[in-house]
């Protein structure tokens, strides 16, 4: 006998995975307009010295809104997807020392290369 599963309507896993990520680029990048005083810290220093972090964290804001933006979209999600792991490997690396609060974005790297192997 072979067992079969019952036909159910689903939300398709990388729907979920690219709304979760996206959700978090767009906090990020609209809190950091709103309140930058509590983001600009996470740059590493090296990188405020090199660019005002009057036009740093905006800049890095807007990326962060466009990488939201093309995870809903859906078109090329593999790519996105994997450029969302590279930025929040970036994060995680440059704030080492504040691994107590950056070890979710672990969580989420996982999460990018979950729907980076999924997407074809």
């Amino acid at each position: 006998m072979v067992a079969t599963t019952s036909p159910r309507k689903t939300i398709p896993t990388t729907w979920l995975l690219r709304a979760a990520l996206a959700l978090v680029f767009l906090y990020a990048s609209i809190n950091s307009f709103l309140s930058p005083q509590d983001w600009i810290g996470y740059f590493p220093q090296f990188l405020r010295d090199i660019v005002p972090t009057s036009l740093l964290l905006p800049v890095f804001s807007v990326y962060e809104l466009a990488l939201a933006a093309w995870l809903l979209s859906g078109l090329y999600t593999k790519y996105a997807a994997l450029l969302a792991a590279a930025t929040l490997a970036g994060i995680v690396v440059s704030n080492f020392a504040l691994l107590p609060i950056s070890f979710r974005d672990m969580a989420l790297i996982l999460a990018a290369l979950a729907l980076f192997f999924e997407e074809r």
